[in-house]
């Protein structure tokens, strides 16, 4: 397959490699191991990813938002979100979660890429809300976050299906930087491995930044 060049070339090639895979692979066996449902009249597969509803086509991948309400909609256009989930319908292992929720760092490859995470995820959500709570609470609720007691601010929220996160936020002032912490569900390990776990925090505070525009 001859793909041009792209400013996104990095990840299109992936991308492209995910669908033919993807393309060949039994749908069933596909929504059997990783929970998703299938509609095998319609060849349609159905999640739910951050408080919006998706349809995935088999063979062609192609996605659909059920909700589209005007505000944004990550499985639609963007790369990222797409390669991860691709990843997800042919790798992952959807498994029941026993309400435990554990810092990347308690994953099982946390330890040598944890500090990578921090900048990339923890510090970003950090410095992106540390000082705007008010916007954050609001956006939160808007994806149908629950507050929880933890930080200045803090929210539980399904990242995809029964896959749930928790961002916790304490607030900066002329004194101290914001910090931040961001927990994933213990079922989380069976569905990703270490860097697309890092791309779920990519994809969660870059949903939280461009729905804050507009509030």
């Amino acid at each position: 397959m001859n793909i041009p060049y792209e400013k996104n070339q990095k990840e299109r090639v992936p991308f492209e490699t995910y669908k033919a895979r993807y393309r060949e692979a039994d749908p069933k066996l596909l929504s059997e191991v990783s929970g998703v449902p299938y509609d095998g009249e319609k060849g349609l597969f159905t999640v739910t990813l951050m408080n919006k509803r998706y349809t995935i086509s088999h063979p062609d991948f192609e996605t659909v938002c059920l909700d589209e309400d005007g505000s944004y909609a990550p499985l639609l256009d963007n790369l990222e979100t797409k390669i991860l989930l691709v990843r997800y319908l042919l790798e992952g292992k959807r498994v029941p979660s026993q309400g435990n929720f554990y810092a990347y760092a308690d994953m099982p490859w946390g330890n040598h890429y944890n500090q990578v995470f921090q900048g990339r995820c923890v510090k970003r959500l950090a410095f992106s809300f540390g000082f705007s709570l008010e916007k954050f609470c609001r956006v939160m609720e808007k994806l149908g976050g629950e507050k929880i007691s933890v930080g200045d601010a803090g929210y539980e929220f399904a990242f995809l299906d029964d896959l749930k996160l928790q961002f916790m936020i304490w607030e900066g002032d002329e004194e101290f930087p914001p910090s931040a912490q961001i927990l994933f569900s213990d079922n989380f390990s069976s569905a990703f491995c270490g860097e697309d776990m890092a791309a779920v925090g990519d994809i969660s505070i870059g949903t939280l930044k461009t729905l804050a525009r507009d509030l």
